[in-house]
């Protein structure tokens, strides 16, 4: 059973940044692409980052291009999210998720997702 648990999430100023981490459990973490999403509040859950299996490809959506960085860690069974210069418009719980499909691209549709970590910007 895929297990995905989120940390590093708080409260920071505009233009600080933070480190979210995902711990994957259940499976082979290194055959699997990874990715991150958000939620803001009255808002529908979005795509912000993903990493293929390989870690060689990386997908962003625009809005965060140049701001956050994904990566993983197959040694830890773990993806990152360094975010930095971040703007209050960032503010929503962050969700890791992995793929059904082993050997993915980062771009792909998702399957599993963690219970998510709050990031609060302000400004």
């Amino acid at each position: 059973q895929v297990q995905l648990v989120e940390s590093g999430g708080g409260l920071v100023q505009a233009g600080g940044s933070l480190r979210l981490s995902c711990a994957a459990s259940g499976r082979t973490f290194s055959n699997y692409a990874m990715g991150w999403f958000r939620q803001a509040p009255g808002k529908e859950r979005e795509f912000v980052a993903g990493i293929s299996w390989r870690g060689s490809n990386t997908d962003y959506t625009d809005s965060v291009k140049g701001r956050f960085t994904i990566s993983r860690d197959n040694a830890k069974n773990t993806v990152y999210l360094q975010m930095n210069s971040l703007k209050p418009e960032d503010t929503a719980v962050y969700y890791c998720a992995t793929q059904d499909r082993p050997f993915g691209w980062g771009s792909e549709p998702y399957d599993y997702w963690g219970q998510g970590t709050q990031v609060t910007v302000s400004s």
